[in-house]
């Protein structure tokens, strides 16, 4: 506060201190509060509101506990949330450590312009594009014919095929930023150092780049994976019948049943789910939640 103070003086520093509670208040806390207070409430009818049999329970919750489809849907998306994660990981640690140790520093940023060129594009867009590409007479099977690696087309929309792919395309790149960063801090006279050693290059990784890319991974995983189990365009335009994701069933219970207390119950089971995961994460790679911020 006092540094605050010293830099920017008494007005410019109320006023960050007012659009950060505002924002913390306002466009976090409360909708956030309003979302789990819906919770516990029934679903009635517009005049019964605020009457007596307007109560707070957990039959809301009781509701997603005892349908073993929502409970199916529930850990299935746990679960290829965190295979897209895995998935993202393992693709961008080498193209992070390459672009952050390897390619000419006056190289980097038009690598970095052709990386994130897609996310110029919205969500929307780019869903619908690989719809296109996924379907069953689409240019990717049609390809893949032409040069003799496939004798019939693929139905690659089956299953949760496309939503994984969609997913990965989407976020990858909310893992590759914070580990770029984070390899880049490290001092390059270290790898140097354990190469003259006669280190090899799975030791050097091991020992040296990935303790000191920990907060950036652990960053990535948690954005990746938040962003994936909340994501709602791109598992509904590229999930198959047969696969369904945890934010469709919140969708329908708020805007198709019109039943907000029960949706309510269902969101905060996600956001419930995701906390844990971002604890999780940071228990594993032993890194402070402030430290994935740097």
């Amino acid at each position: 506060m006092t540094e605050l103070l010293r830099r920017y003086g008494w007005s410019l520093t109320l006023l960050f201190l007012g659009l950060t509670g505002f924002w913390l208040l306002i466009i976090v806390a409360f909708p956030y509060f309003t979302l789990f207070e819906h919770s516990f409430r029934p679903y009635l009818p517009a005049n019964e509101i605020g009457g007596a049999k307007d109560v707070y329970s957990f039959s809301n919750y009781a509701t997603f506990f005892k349908s073993p489809i929502y409970l199916t849907v529930f850990w299935r998306t746990v679960l290829y949330s965190s295979f897209v994660t895995a998935i993202s990981l393992v693709v961008s640690y080498p193209i992070a450590y390459f672009l952050a140790k390897i390619a000419r520093p006056d190289k980097t940023w038009q690598l970095f312009l052709l990386l994130s060129m897609p996310m110029w594009v919205s969500e929307t867009l780019r869903s619908f594009a690989w719809f296109i590409i996924l379907s069953y007479q689409g240019p990717l099977n049609a390809g893949l014919m032409a040069v003799h690696l496939i004798s019939a087309p693929v139905r690659w929309l089956t299953g949760y095929n496309g939503v994984i792919i969609g997913l990965f395309y989407t976020y990858v790149l909310f893992m590759l930023f914070p580990i770029y960063n984070a390899i880049q801090a490290l001092d390059t006279n270290q790898i140097e150092a354990a190469q003259d050693l006669g280190a090899p290059a799975w030791r050097i990784h091991w020992r040296i780049v990935i303790p000191h890319s920990k907060p950036g991974i652990a960053s990535g995983c948690v954005m990746v994976f938040m962003l994936s189990a909340g994501a709602i365009i791109g598992p509904t335009l590229l999930a198959s019948p047969s696969s369904r994701w945890f934010t469709e069933i919140v969708q329908q219970w708020m805007f198709e049943a019109q039943d907000w207390n029960t949706g309510s119950a269902f969101a905060f089971l996600l956001l419930l789910l995701c906390t844990v995961f971002v604890t999780v994460m940071l228990r594993l790679f032993r890194v402070r939640l402030a430290d994935t911020a740097r």
